[in-house]
């Protein structure tokens, strides 16, 4: 039974939208909803366009007998700021100032919207470069990770600091702690990266860049190759980082534990990206 173009409208973006990076062949649809391809293609025209207008994403055509359309995350240099203004003023709250001076990011970091928003960013970023795995650590950037590998239709991995009986055999690195200069250990599943894989790096919050530069290194024992990185935080930290440029959504500037307070603005990450300029097709 034939069904109506508003509601094959609607159901193809739903589809779409929870399918990014995923290419879905036209023959999909046009058997699904028992329409020509004529009609299908029309269909993705004004999903395209709104996209487009709204700053969605882009739908990109895949030509040929085997090809489809492809939905790819997108997000606006205006949007991304307002964001990050956003997170900046919330993370500057004072209440959030903990003992030792560290800063408590748990309750945004658990709250779905930012978790969306964030996994947005960071894939979109990525949205036309070559990335086949996201890798974080344990615990606190396991949220990040699954969100930007939602987004980019990618696995994510786990490095953890000690091994787990259901990981298997594993690769174990050490690494000097930036903020603590000791030496630690971090650990992978043999079957968690293959040669040659792309890897993007992603973390809450980094201070001296221990932490990444040891996933650094555990890239390269798999012999795979360093995609990017990306955190959700850093602070302000007195020395070199010895790790390869990165992308922070937010930056904590300071840190006064004696009146209290701290300030945090938005991180490199406009600077760091291109932003794909998104044109309705007439």
């Amino acid at each position: 039974m034939k069904v109506r173009r508003s509601n094959r409208v609607i159901d193809m973006t739903r589809y779409l939208l929870e399918r990014p990076h995923t290419l879905v062949p036209l023959t999909y649809f046009s058997e699904k909803f028992s329409s020509a391809k004529s009609s299908i293609s029309e269909d993705l025209t004004i999903i395209r366009n709104t996209f487009a207008r709204q700053g969605t994403g882009i739908l990109e055509t895949v030509p040929g007998a085997a090809g489809g359309v492809r939905f790819i995350p997108t997000v606006e240099a205006q949007a991304a700021q307002d964001f990050l203004t956003d997170m900046s003023e919330r993370i500057s709250e004072s209440d959030r100032l903990l003992p030792g001076g560290y800063v408590y990011l748990s309750d945004l970091l658990g709250t779905p919207e930012v978790l969306r928003q964030v996994g947005k960013l960071i894939a979109a970023q990525y949205a036309k470069k070559s990335v086949d795995v996201v890798m974080t650590i344990a615990t606190k950037g396991i949220p990040i990770a699954q969100s930007v590998a939602y987004y980019l239709n990618k696995p994510f991995v786990i490095v953890r600091r000690d091994s787990k009986i259901t990981e298997g055999s594993t690769v174990s690195v050490n690494y000097v702690s930036g903020s603590s200069n000791r030496i630690e250990k971090m650990e992978l599943s043999k079957r968690s990266l293959k040669q040659d894989a792309n890897v993007l790096i992603v973390d809450d919050f980094m201070k001296g860049g221990g932490t990444i530069s040891g996933m650094c290194s555990m890239v390269k024992e798999f012999d795979a190759n360093l995609a990017g990185i990306a955190v959700f935080g850093e602070g302000n930290f007195e020395g070199k980082r010895n790790i390869p440029t990165y992308t922070s959504l937010i930056r904590v500037e300071q840190i006064d534990t004696d009146n209290n307070q701290i300030l945090a603005v938005p991180g490199n990450y406009v600077a760091q990206t291109d932003f794909i300029q998104l044109q309705p097709k007439a």
